[in-house]
């Protein structure tokens, strides 16, 4: 069975990764399941989504650790998926981005680095409501990698459609999805 392609969009909260997401949903002519960590997160009780829950930092990140294998899983079951994430560096204690480029290093993953300016990163997060101002401009020092993609695109300088429209037009191309392989190959010099 051909794997299904996964477009995997990188990039710090507020960032427009989940609209996005849903802009390639809706332009996509192929059907692509998209799930994020906030999908994950929600999927367990409110209360453990309550970040003063005393079990909250255990739970969440129990229940998000299992995404790459529920990707893997996808794309081995001929799915595509869209996967709206925020990938850390990797460290001595945790593997960060390692955790889904090990597994689909050979997948076709098309890497999506989704950026825009800080001061749009503040005032999204100020109309969401729902994130803690400052998070999205935290995460820019330890989003990994930081420059090593297939494309980057900028959800500030261009509609969600134009965005959406530069992703799709790469998809009939998986012989540029290299950065999952590049990164991997990096790692394991």
């Amino acid at each position: 069975m051909e794997k299904g392609k996964i477009i995997f969009l990188n990039g710090v909260s507020s960032s427009g990764k989940t609209t996005l997401s849903a802009t390639l949903q809706e332009r996509l002519m192929e059907v692509f399941f998209a799930f994020g960590a906030d999908t994950f997160a929600f999927m367990s009780p409110k209360k453990y989504i309550n970040h003063n829950h005393p079990e909250c930092g255990i739970i969440i990140p129990k229940a998000v650790s299992i995404m790459p294998q529920v990707v893997k899983l996808y794309s081995d079951m001929g799915f595509n998926i869209i996967v709206d994430h925020v990938l850390g560096a990797p460290n001595s204690t945790n593997k960060g981005a390692y955790e889904f480029i090990e597994p689909l290093h050979d997948y076709p993953v098309l890497f999506v680095h989704v950026v825009c300016p800080v001061d749009e990163l503040r005032r999204r997060e100020k109309e969401r409501g729902d994130r803690k101002i400052g998070q999205a401009e935290k995460q820019l020092s330890s989003l990994y990698p930081q420059d090593a993609y297939d494309i980057t695109v900028n959800t500030f300088d261009n509609p969600k459609e134009e965005c959406a429209d530069k992703i799709i037009a790469l998809l009939d191309y998986p012989e540029k999805f290299i950065a999952f392989k590049n990164l991997w190959s990096m790692r394991t010099k």
